[in-house]
């Protein structure tokens, strides 16, 4: 699936090599030549990943990767490192300053679109097109169907993405500000109370096929899909 990745590059052919890599590849892209632009951009809106060059003017990248990690909002946005510095004491600092992986330049576009869809994958499985089935229930994030024993079920696009993200994380109780930041998207501002409507209409849409017991309420916490 198509993700928003904030490129942080200072050297314009370089970020505009990425860009078009990224953008021919199906992703959304955010552009910034330094930290101080990119804190702008995040704090509009959360990027899905962040692609930040280690040596930017002013605050570097390994610093500004810490400044995220600090922060209660940016922590879990994944990063990945971009560098000419390819010793390995280099690639440590890269990871311990809260980088998810470390890609040293040169690099070939696939691999680093390799590299997005394996970090994406771990931390953010939501963003992938990797089907998914829990007892029965199959998501496909490709076609955009949801079924389950031949059944296809129809589901508006806020419930396959709200559906989406429950079954990429299952077992785990999601409180409404968490499900609001992740399916709807932390710049927009709407009640907590669109989730229940939305789960409402989430669990008669997977009724014709039972499946409507596995979202569950978790009472003065939010909601959770149950993965048995």
């Amino acid at each position: 699936m198509p993700a928003n990745i904030l490129v942080v590059e200072d050297e314009p052919a370089i970020q505009e090599l990425l860009a078009l890599n990224l953008e021919h590849a199906g992703h959304h892209v955010l552009r910034a030549r330094d930290a101080e632009q990119a804190g702008e951009l995040v704090r509009h809106a959360l990027p899905d990943l962040i692609l930040l060059d280690w040596m930017l003017p002013g605050q570097s990248g390994a610093s500004f990767a810490r400044t995220l990690r600090q922060d209660e909002r940016t922590k879990q946005v994944p990063i990945i490192m971009l560098t000419a510095r390819g010793q390995e004491q280099d690639k440590i600092a890269g990871l311990d300053a809260g980088a998810d992986d470390y890609v040293t330049k040169p690099f070939s576009p696939r691999e680093l679109l390799a590299r997005i869809k394996a970090v994406l994958r771990r931390r953010a499985p939501e963003l992938t097109d990797d089907p998914i089935e829990i007892s029965g229930l199959r998501l496909d994030p490709a076609t955009h169907r949801v079924s389950a024993g031949g059944t296809q079920l129809d589901l508006g696009p806020t419930e396959f993405r709200l559906l989406h993200f429950l079954m990429t994380h299952p077992e785990r109780v999601h409180s409404r500000t968490h499900l609001l930041d992740q399916v709807w998207g932390d710049h927009v501002f709407v009640e907590e109370r669109t989730v229940d409507v939305h789960i409402r209409r989430l669990r008669k849409a997977l009724e014709p096929t039972g499946h409507d017991r596995l979202i569950e309420t978790v009472r003065g916490s939010g909601y959770r899909l149950a993965a048995n």
